[in-house]
């Protein structure tokens, strides 16, 4: 489908499970090397084996995104193992503190919010501060921020949640106007509700009202995000950038 991929090296954070998972798979099955990163090594092993046994090119890598140190040791990671960074989905994310904003629990010292924060936010912003001098040096690139349909629109009971997404939305923008002349796209994208591992727990009947807010009368699959991620990376969207892409059976129409 794609010839840009080949050779090329991405990395993709969160991409043990769910959305990451699907990016990883199909960069792997388009050529590139993939660099699975995680929070836990044995989940992102597992992954790379997946892709090495369909006869992709990957390696693990694990830690907490939410550290700028881990970050970086990432990126530098990719150069190493690969020779250069030519893409990067700034995918990990976390659920957080939900109910009116008034009424959390803060007993924790507000650690629950801080490391919603750190994970959906504060990633994003590291990750782009290292990747870019990587995709610099490559001689350009592209990068996707997984933000959320919460990045463009708000849920009441999830105020940290929608604060981390819609600022993922600024800092794509920012970014994506700063460095288009020098070779390097910057978009997000904002999926609506998708069935990911993150909600084979939830009850049947909440698990229906979330299906009747998307006109489709469905929720997404991971395929069908990775399927706009991986145009946006390629150069088929070459003059795409600092821009949202909403991938939501229609939630934000209504």
């Amino acid at each position: 489908m794609y010839d840009y991929f080949a050779g090329r090296t991405a990395l993709v954070t969160g991409a043990a499970s769910g959305i990451g998972k699907a990016v990883a798979e199909q960069l792997a099955a388009e050529g590139a090397n993939v660099v699975v990163a995680d929070l836990k090594l044995d989940a992102a092993q597992t992954v790379v084996d997946e892709l090495v046994a369909a006869g992709g090119s990957a390696a693990p890598f694990a830690g907490d995104v939410s550290d700028p140190a881990v970050v970086k040791a990432a990126v530098d990671f990719a150069v190493e193992e690969f020779g250069a960074l030519h893409l990067a989905v700034n995918n990990a994310g976390i659920g957080g503190p939900q109910g009116p904003l008034a009424d959390y629990d803060d007993s924790d010292g507000f650690a629950a919010y801080h490391q919603l924060m750190g994970v959906n936010l504060h990633s994003v912003y590291y990750g782009m501060r290292y990747e870019i001098p990587a995709l610099l040096a490559a001689g350009g690139g592209a990068i996707v921020n997984m933000s959320s349909i919460l990045g463009l629109v708000a849920e009441p009971s999830a105020t940290p949640y929608t604060t981390a997404k819609h600022g993922v939305s600024g800092m794509t923008k920012a970014a994506g106007a700063t460095y288009a002349s020098q070779g390097i796209r910057i978009n997000s994208v904002h999926p609506g509700y998708i069935d990911t591992p993150l909600l084979a727990a939830m009850p049947a009947e909440y698990k229906q009202v979330l299906i009747s807010k998307h006109p489709a009368g469905r929720l997404g699959t991971a395929d069908e995000v990775a399927n706009l991620v991986l145009f946006l990376l390629s150069d088929k969207a070459a003059f795409i950038n600092g821009t949202q892409h909403v991938v939501d059976g229609g939630y934000t129409t209504v």
